[in-house]
C-alpha cells in the first residue's frame, strides 16, 4: 500500500505545472518606456503601469510631478514631462510609489485598496487585511 501511495504521489507531482519563474511573486513593478523628444521626456506605457498598480492615473500622476519636482501632462495616453528626466529616475519614484501607496508592508502582496475613512488615507489589503495609513496629501 506504501508503494501504490508513493508512485501515485509521484505521479501527481509530474502533472501539476511549473511555475513560470523561479520564485517569482505575480506582481512586477512595471518599468518605464520612453523617449526624450528636445526638452521633454515622454512615457509611453503610463496608462499600463496605472493598470498594473490598479490606483487612478490621476493620483500617480501628482505623485510622479510632485517628486520628479517638474511640470507634466497626460496627453492620448502618454504622459510628458517638461524636462528631461533620465528613465532610471523615473524607475525609482514608480518603485517608490509601488512601496508607498501599491504593496502591503505585512504580507507584501498588491492586493490593496486606497480607502479614505475620516478624512485619512489608508492602504487596505484585501489578502491579509492589514490596514495603514499612507500619506493623503501628495
Amino acid at each position: 500500500m506504501a508503494i501504490e501511495y508513493a508512485e501515485l504521489l509521484k505521479k501527481a507531482k509530474e502533472k501539476l505545472p511549473s511555475l513560470s519563474k523561479e520564485g517569482g511573486s505575480r506582481f512586477e513593478i512595471p518599468k518605464v518606456i520612453g523617449h526624450v523628444q528636445g526638452n521633454k521626456t515622454v512615457v509611453s506605457n503610463f496608462n499600463q503601469i496605472v493598470d498594473a498598480f490598479n490606483r487612478p492615473a490621476e493620483h500617480f500622476l501628482k505623485f510622479l510631478l510632485k517628486e520628479l519636482a517638474t511640470p507634466g501632462d497626460l496627453r492620448k495616453g502618454l504622459l510628458i514631462f517638461g524636462t528631461k528626466v533620465h528613465s532610471s529616475t523615473i524607475n525609482e519614484k514608480i518603485k517608490k510609489y509601488a512601496e508607498e501607496y501599491v504593496l502591503c508592508k505585512t504580507c507584501g502582496k498588491p492586493d490593496t485598496k486606497l480607502v479614505e475613512e475620516s478624512g485619512f488615507l489608508f492602504l487596505r489589503c484585501q489578502a491579509c487585511g492589514a490596514k495603514r495609513a499612507v500619506r493623503s496629501k501628495i
